[in-house]
């Protein structure tokens, strides 16, 4: 059943939101939309909608993006099957061809058209266009996987400035001409640090941190690098959550104030974590 709000309590919300928005007014915030938390049209537009009411409050929001499940969605119906090794997608010279086509392509331009229809002025970009992020092959076994050997963040700095939400899609390129595909969550981190974020937001399709990965219930609200640390070592730190704690703490160490893992699936989990005290996932802190 709809829930329906009274004038007063509709401004007794925004009142409440205030001292939030005084907070991030005219701030960076580097939002990673992943690709399992995108296959959700009607969530898709949720976060959407909670960007450009970011945006619209001063905020001055970098939409990162990735898209594995349309990449491999792609390659099925073109006859390529995808082939992984330790989580990374191997990525020939056509698989590199698909993806920038899938990336810089349509999922690009599709959150582009999508922040524009809710109100927001956005601006769609890849890592190559001002060789915004330089690679170089971070493995022979996984091809054209980029490890990023430089950030150049004007391109991104420029958009900002006249009012632009940049939106990035993660590809790399080098100095030879050859396209790369980025982990995603690595890009977001290295472009919020060089932009030194106030907050990077990861948007995945857990619900941030757990003690016990198989109960929610066990979610660690916050902690700081040096916990993030033993808690690799105890082990509640595995498998495919090493790499995503790696790039928060690489993030912090870059100059970003925190970093937060949380559930894109959750309608309008990014106001939530902005706009309340309540907060969504799990915050890496510096100190």
């Amino acid at each position: 059943m709809e829930k329906y709000f009274s004038n007063a309590e509709r401004a007794e919300v925004l009142t409440q939101a205030l001292p939030y928005i005084r907070q991030y007014n005219g701030k960076i915030v580097v939002i990673k939309y992943g690709g399992n938390a995108m296959v959700n049209e009607q969530l898709k537009q949720q976060v959407m909608e909670d960007i450009v009411l970011l945006w619209l409050i001063g905020v001055k929001v970098v939409l990162v993006h990735g898209g594995g499940p349309e990449i491999s969605e792609t390659m099925g119906r073109l006859g390529k099957k995808p082939a992984f090794v330790d989580g990374l997608r191997v990525t020939d010279r056509e698989t590199v061809d698909i993806v920038q086509m899938v990336l810089a392509g349509k999922i690009n331009k599709t959150l582009v058209n999508l922040l524009e229809m809710h109100g927001g002025q956005a601006m769609g970009i890849s890592g190559m266009d001002g060789r915004l992020i330089e690679a170089r092959i971070k493995d022979e076994r996984l091809g054209f996987v980029g490890e990023i050997t430089h950030v150049n963040i004007q391109p991104v700095t420029d958009l900002l400035e006249k009012g632009y939400i940049p939106v990035i899609s993660t590809l790399g390129c080098d100095r030879q001409g050859n396209a790369y595909n980025i982990n995603g969550d690595t890009a977001a981190a290295r472009v919020a640090g060089a932009l030194e974020a106030e907050r990077l937001i990861l948007l995945s399709d857990i619900p941030g941190l757990l003690r016990d990965k198989d109960d929610p219930a066990t979610l660690i609200p916050a902690l700081s690098i040096a916990e993030a640390n033993a808690l690799r070592q105890e082990g509640v730190i595995s498998g495919g959550m090493i790499p995503k704690v790696e790039c928060c703490v690489d993030a912090i160490r870059q100059g970003v104030k925190n970093v937060i893992i949380m559930d894109g699936r959750v309608p309008h989990s990014i106001l939530m974590e902005i706009l309340t005290d309540e907060g969504a996932g799990t915050m890496i802190k510096g100190k």
